[in-house]
């Protein structure tokens, strides 16, 4: 086989599931979807409406609006099917400045490498060795429209790198652009009987644009547009002492899988429909087409509840739980986190313990993130 497939290749990250009938969603790229930092994966994958870090580009880079430090860069490093292979990994560099206390822009970096992998036409070829690979390198500017809501936009470019080299047909990588247009909220401290607290919330709508082509004039794959909205609460019950309660929807603005045809099955004719679907028909389509209607429509969002407690500003505690549909997916598990800050640098961490009959890619993989925050400071109050 001279190339990876996008049903491979949706297999590697872990798609894997138990019953032929279910529809469930796949896209290309599927890489933009995984929690490319340790503090949001420690919280079970969450981040639109978290506070502000380095690696907010993912999540909402409305937040970079709202960020305490002048400048922060980010690297984080996640290895992938760590069980089975050591070489297949998500690797993220991230870059945010505050031009002025009212707005930021940012840069960032995901890098997916599925390691080497040697092709062979028989026992006794000797052998090519090539280096899969997907990147997207994003650019996002934020500003605050009051003191109290910020608004951003981002722009994706996106090289998707599997198409194994042959002599006969061009090898090059499949690119797309996509956009993001997101929104965050933080409200002013607000003093309770017994505590301070502070109101946030968000949402994102990313990865909107067309189709990627791995040929030309071949087979067209959605992109995994999506919209994701959360809102939290900071519970401030000391200047040390700050516990954050945070929860995320989130649904794929993708098309249902179906059976057009009525024949009881979704055969290939079913799919060439299915992808005959634009990329930005199907984002609209994809809030009302299910075949089992709404109850089905709810079954393609999924949910995740975070909690950070955090110390002097200095270490950090951090837990999660993520739910997907067993129709769609049947994701399920806890995360676990902690984060360590000294000075302009913090070092987080996270673990992921799956509760699904479905094996998670990341299960029992530690992720690590590093963290520095430069230059003056910015209060918002």
């Amino acid at each position: 086989m001279r190339k990876i497939s996008i049903v491979f290749f949706v297999l590697i990250i872990g798609k894997v599931f138990a019953q032929d009938d279910q529809r469930v969603i796949t896209t290309a790229v599927p890489f933009l979807t995984i929690a490319a930092d340790a503090r949001s994966a420690g919280m079970g994958d969450i981040g639109v409406a978290t506070s502000t870090d380095a690696f907010s580009q993912q999540w909402n880079p409305a937040k970079f609006a709202f960020a305490e430090q002048q400048m922060g860069i980010g690297v984080s490093y996640t290895p992938y099917l760590e069980s089975i292979i050591t070489d297949i990994s998500l690797l993220n560099a991230s870059f945010y400045n505050k031009l002025n206390d009212q707005s930021a822009f940012a840069v960032s970096l995901r890098y997916f490498t599925l390691g080497e992998i040697e092709l062979r036409q028989s026992i006794d070829d000797q052998g090519t060795t090539v280096k899969p690979n997907e990147l997207a390198l994003d650019g996002s500017y934020s500003l605050k429209l009051s003191p109290t809501f910020s608004m951003a936009v981002g722009g994706r470019f996106i090289s998707s790198n599997l198409k194994f080299p042959d002599t006969n047909v061009d090898s090059q990588a499949a690119n797309s652009f996509a956009v993001d247009i997101a929104g965050y909220y933080r409200s002013r401290e607000i003093a309770y009987n017994n505590f301070d607290g502070r109101w946030r919330g968000g949402f994102n709508l990313s990865n909107i644009g067309g189709k990627i082509q791995y040929d030309a004039g071949g087979q067209e794959n959605f992109l995994p547009s999506k919209l994701s909205v959360g809102g939290g609460f900071d519970f401030i019950l000391d200047q040390d002492n700050v516990i954050g309660i945070t929860t995320e929807f989130t649904k794929l603005l993708v098309p249902t899988p179906q059976d057009y045809d009525g024949d009881g099955e979704i055969t290939s004719a079913d799919n060439d429909i299915y992808q005959n679907e634009s990329g930005f028909s199907g984002i609209f389509n994809s809030f009302t087409d299910a075949p089992d209607g709404f109850s089905e429509e709810l079954k393609e969002f999924t949910w995740a509840l975070g909690a950070e407690y955090t110390y002097q500003d200095a270490f950090m505690l951090r837990t999660g739980y993520f739910n997907e549909s067993e129709e769609k997916g049947s994701r399920k598990f806890f995360t676990l986190g902690a984060g360590f800050k000294f000075k302009a640098a913090q070092v987080d961490l996270s673990y992921l313990f799956s509760t699904s009959q479905v094996r998670n890619p990341l299960e029992n993989t530690l992720r690590f993130s590093l963290t520095f925050n430069l230059g003056e400071e910015y209060y918002n109050d």
